[in-house]
């Protein structure tokens, strides 16, 4: 029995498009489950259930649509096995008895002219298409939204079952069109394998990331017989929680950790697309797969393989493909009603060429048959998919995270783009300048801010903790993190600590016992490397930009002219930042750029929020966009990329409803033969995943 509100996962084999994706949906939302998610390329189906519903109930109902819902091991086990797919194989069997088929129309070919031999040819080829197409079509119709195989076997159906007339009838070889009826069957398959292959270079990113994760641990015990460490390799999937683990120089780091012991220098580049290696040491935490470059150390698990950032990575970026923008949408309704629109023009096609325009019946039935095979309501449902699978994928693989495509097309389209101070576009290394003790004895203040600020994790926090050592022990209670102000709390004497900003001018904090003024403090930051070059790139491109920050009046107007913004605040609270943008968002699109950490609340109310936020566990909550390194030239990267997949769907789109009204009404007055048609529209698919594709090396700037 499902818990309520459970959320199951499963991996479908045989999905092709959108629309074979909108009937898996419409299937498991007719079950009863919610919150339904489905990417046909990828195979990833995601549900919330509730206790009366059963997931086999769903697994049956999605297979009677002629998919597989298969593990992931078993999927695992077929990809590496590389074996011909069920489709390949039915394709090579079609092949020489479709090419045998054609040689008839060579008129020295005698032999393949009898109608039985034609018959005999074609009978393997139909049934194969038949049953490919026929099952995946009576589940479409089932579902109420009609894929593109049910105009393939109509058109398919329409050419064997005449031609089967018109033997019996003896109606002579002009009413024969077996060959058509298995050049449609054969060139859909091939244009289907091609396809298949195309859509799975589309997901390599997630593939990559997948083989990233390490699969062998050496884990430590104490032998008690031996009197010392032992060590054991360990498949990783049998690490858990609190595990203590031995990495060596050039080992991947099996799974999220403390370090325990030694010091290393980390690559971390598959995570934050950061070429240089981090130096970690005893208390640091690591990611899992992240490679020890250099040293040697031992760390206790805090995460395994399921709750990894690797796993949290890799399970944001599928989320994220799947995530739908408006111009996709538009697509989706487009082609929920495309297939009956199909349907009737092909019924009017032949209906106004034999009955008004007097034309044959065997030309009229070719006609309808080309309207059939040439529409392609596929190539407007793979038009945004694959576009943003690789230009997210890439986007990941570059340490940027963008939360779906609806965000990249946000924020490709900003008119506003907001900088929080410090940690954003100053590096957060903050330096104290000068200490002003007005009460009150430096060992006592010191003791104050070691205990008020180690419960921060604001820049400002870890630079005064940093500067001030104290061998006092205060016992705080209440301790509270005021957001955009400072911490607060109580010592063991009953006295209120305050330790943030105020309104005095003359120092950027000020610690206060009582309300009393004890001592004041200034700081101060450095600019980060690139931020005048990151500024001059979103002005040249037409977007305002804006500085906001809790800062003083004077730190915040020297940064702004220093670097080019357009605008600046000054002593914003978080309640000032949230009105703020809300007066933007009347005027267009905003974007803000936050650390992470303290601007929740304006990332939330601005369409897009960035989190700049080094912190991997915790960048991964929050924002729509993430840069896992924070370095600003990944914002401009990060726009650039939601430009180019943004203009990539665009495109593909374009050619999708260009390619459907140009090639419908050439088919329909008897300008294409059904098998041109049938070229044309595996054409079609293929030409708009190779222009996604492109995105995955191409240059952008």
């Amino acid at each position: 029995m499902q818990k309520s509100g459970e959320k199951i996962s499963l991996l479908v084999e045989g999905m092709t498009c959108t629309n074979c994706a909108l009937g898996v949906t419409r299937v498991i939302q007719q079950k009863g489950a919610e919150d339904v998610s489905v990417n046909f390329a990828t195979g990833d189906v995601h549900f919330t259930i509730s206790p009366n519903i059963k997931v086999s109930q769903i697994v049956n109902g999605i297979e009677g649509l002629g998919y597989k819902v298969v593990s992931e091991q078993e999927a695992k086990i077929s990809a590496q096995k590389n074996r011909l797919s069920a489709l390949e194989i039915k394709t090579l069997i079609t092949l020489p008895f479709t090419l045998l088929l054609l040689l008839s129309m060579i008129p020295a070919w005698s032999t393949l002219h009898d109608p039985l031999v034609q018959f005999l040819l074609c009978l393997p080829v139909f049934l194969i298409g038949f049953f490919h197409f026929g099952k995946s079509a009576l589940g479409s119709v089932r579902t109420g939204i009609l894929n593109m195989d049910v105009l393939i076997i109509t058109g398919v159906v329409a050419a064997f079952g005449y031609s089967v007339y018109g033997w019996v009838t003896h109606a002579g070889m002009d009413m024969q069109f077996f060959e058509t009826a298995a050049s449609i069957v054969s060139l859909v398959l091939i244009g289907n394998v091609i396809e298949h292959r195309s859509v799975k270079q589309t997901t390599t990113a997630i593939q990559a990331l997948k083989k990233l994760q390490p699969q062998f641990a050496k884990r430590v015990h104490y032998d008690l017989l031996a009197g010392g460490d032992h060590i054991d390799e360990v498949a990783v999937s049998e690490l858990q929680k609190n595990d203590v683990l031995l990495v060596n120089t050039g080992d991947q780091i099996p799974a999220d950790g403390k370090l325990l012991s030694g010091q290393v220098w980390v690559d971390e580049s598959m995570l934050t697309g950061e070429s240089m290696p981090v130096l970690k040491q005893k208390g640091d935490t690591v990611a899992g797969a992240t490679i020890v470059q250099d040293g040697t150390c031992k760390i206790q698990v805090t995460a395994t393989s399921e709750g990894s950032v690797l796993q949290n990575i890799i399970d944001m970026v599928k989320q994220a493909q799947a995530d739908k923008p408006n111009l996709q949408r538009l697509a989706d309704r487009i082609s929920a009603v495309f297939v009956p629109v199909v349907i009737t023009l092909s019924v009017l096609t032949y209906g106004i060429s034999f009955f008004v325009l007097h034309i044959s019946a065997e030309m009229s039935l070719l006609r309808a048959i080309a309207v059939l095979v040439i529409a392609c309501p596929c190539a407007m449902g793979l038009a945004t998919p694959t576009a943003v699978m690789v230009g997210l994928g890439r986007s990941a693989r570059q340490g940027i995270l963008i939360k779906g495509a609806a965000t990249a097309e946000s924020f490709a389209r900003t008119t506003h783009i907001v900088f929080d101070k410090t940690g954003t576009l100053t590096e957060g290394k903050l330096q104290v300048t000068d200490v002003s003790l007005l009460q009150g004895d430096a060992d006592t203040l010191a003791a104050w801010i070691v205990a008020l600020e180690t419960h921060s994790s604001h820049p400002i926090a870890k630079s005064l903790c940093a500067h001030f050592t104290s061998t006092q022990r205060v016992q705080l209670t209440k301790v509270e993190e005021i957001k955009g102000r400072g911490v607060q709390g109580f010592d063991d004497k009953g006295n209120h600590l305050f330790i943030g900003k105020s309104d005095n001018k003359a120092y950027d904090i000020v610690v206060l016992c009582n309300e009393q003024l004890y001592a004041g403090i200034n700081i101060q930051d450095t600019i980060k490397p690139g931020a005048a070059d990151m500024i001059a790139y979103f002005k040249k491109k037409g977007i305002k930009t804006i500085l906001l920050s809790g800062d003083r009046e004077d730190k915040c107007k020297q940064l702004a002219e220093t670097i080019g913004i357009d605008t600046y605040y000054a002593g914003q609270s978080p309640s000032d930042k949230l009105d703020k943008i809300k007066t933007w968002r009347e005027a267009g699109i905003v974007t803000m750029v936050g650390d992470g950490i303290n601007d929740s609340p304006a990332l939330e109310m601005a369409h897009v929020g960035i989190s700049m936020s080094t912190a991997t566990h915790i960048a991964i909550q929050s924002a729509q966009i993430i840069l896992l390194n924070g370095h600003l030239e990944k914002l401009t990267e990060a726009y650039a990329l939601s430009n180019a997949t943004l203009r990539t769907i665009r495109q593909n789109l374009f050619w999708a409803f260009f390619y459907n009204v140009l090639a419908i009404p050439i088919a329909a007055i008897g300008l294409l033969s059904p098998i041109i048609a049938a070229l044309s529209m595996a054409f079609s698919d293929v030409f708009v995943i190779g222009n996604a594709i492109r995105l995955r090396n191409k240059h952008i700037s």
